[in-house]
């Protein structure tokens, strides 16, 4: 129970991160490099409130939000309804994908660190 509370709590804190980041940063480096990177520890930690004995869950994880850049190549995202095509977005970029690699890997540190 202890760890769901932790998980709950930092998901909320970086969850509140990406918020802010999205309303009030307009750079080109902290919105889309850094909002990747806490886009993908954000899901990870909202897995972690619901299953906190699963082992590697940084893996499927990281493989979830591939994909989601993946169908960003097909245009998908022009007939989904709001907000999805917001939460899938619009435009592909390798950039991202490393992002996401960087998130996985931060989340697969703390799955060994924390959660083994």
């Amino acid at each position: 129970m202890k760890k769901r509370l932790i998980s709950a709590a930092v998901f909320a804190a970086v969850l509140s991160a990406e918020i802010l980041i999205a309303l009030f940063v307009h750079d080109s480096f902290v919105r889309p490099y850094v909002g990747d990177v806490l886009a993908v520890v954000c899901v990870y930690f909202l897995l972690r409130i619901i299953t906190v004995k699963t082992r590697y869950l940084s893996i499927p994880v990281t493989l979830f939000a591939f994909c989601v850049e993946l169908v960003q190549i097909t245009n998908l995202s022009e007939i989904l309804p709001k907000p999805l095509d917001i939460i899938v977005g619009g435009t592909f970029d390798f950039a991202d994908l490393l992002c996401y690699l960087i998130g996985g890997a931060l989340c697969f540190v703390i799955d060994k660190k924390f959660f083994e």
